[in-house]
């Protein structure tokens, strides 16, 4: 007789709240590392404010979201880095199939922004994510050969350039996380947040539109080009 494993029932059930297309298209939507309204992802996902509600309730109960009220709002972010991680990278197994050509405009418009540059919850992504990358790798500052690691160099680059990096916690100060547009390892982890928060707060990146895409001011060009030699063409 064969024994079940503890954990099926627990994998099954995390399946089932992904499988169903409007919390799925919740849960990439939340990937911009924000927090949002209950009605803001009722009219992203195409639904029902009611019908809406209901999905976020199992999201909720099933931890893959946190939700905080404010007055008569209704907020919900991913639980943490975790959820975040695993909805990137199911969306990186999927995206080939779905990589079809755009019905719109307005939709080929969004597609080539996110693919220039976008937020993967909390660190950055697309051809800009893989261009940091690559410049923190080719000067050292970043290992790619097992894993993804900074260097001493790399520590100091981050002090130097007034980045903080809170080394508490579990999370690993850096990780790969495979780009679903270019089909290549990004920087995330600790390390990876850092740099995508001072990128905004500093004005390098401005978020555009309603999606996550992001886009590199002409004061990041200078910064990204000073610091990391990155030529302004990259990023476009």
């Amino acid at each position: 007789m064969t024994t079940k494993d503890p954990q099926a029932p627990g994998l099954a059930a995390l399946a089932g709240l992904i499988a169903d297309e409007t919390r799925a298209a919740c849960l990439l939507a939340l990937l911009d590392g924000r927090a949002w309204t209950a009605g803001e992802l009722a009219r992203h996902a195409g639904v029902a404010a009611s019908t809406l509600s209901e999905h976020l309730g199992k999201l909720v109960a099933g931890g893959l979201l946190a939700e905080e009220r404010q007055g008569r709002h209704r907020y919900v972010r991913l639980a943490d880095a975790r959820v975040a991680q695993l909805v990137e990278d199911l969306a990186a197994q999927v995206a080939p199939a779905a990589a079809r050509r755009p019905r719109t405009l307005r939709a080929s418009s969004a597609g080539s922004a996110m693919a220039r540059g976008r937020t993967c919850y909390d660190h950055l992504a697309g051809r800009l994510g893989i261009a940091v990358t690559d410049a923190l790798t080719a000067r050292g500052l970043l290992l790619q050969e097992t894993g993804c690691a900074l260097t001493e160099a790399g520590l100091s680059w981050f002090a130097s350039v007034g980045i903080q990096l809170e080394r508490t916690g579990r999370r690993p100060l850096a990780r790969a996380c495979l780009d679903w547009t270019e089909r290549r390892p990004h920087l995330a982890g600790v390390a990876g947040a850092a740099l995508c928060r001072h990128a905004l707060d500093a004005g390098w990146c401005v978020r555009i539109g309603s999606e996550r895409a992001v886009k590199v001011t002409a004061s990041g060009e200078r910064a990204l080009s000073e610091l990391l030699g990155i030529e302004p063409a990259a990023l476009h």
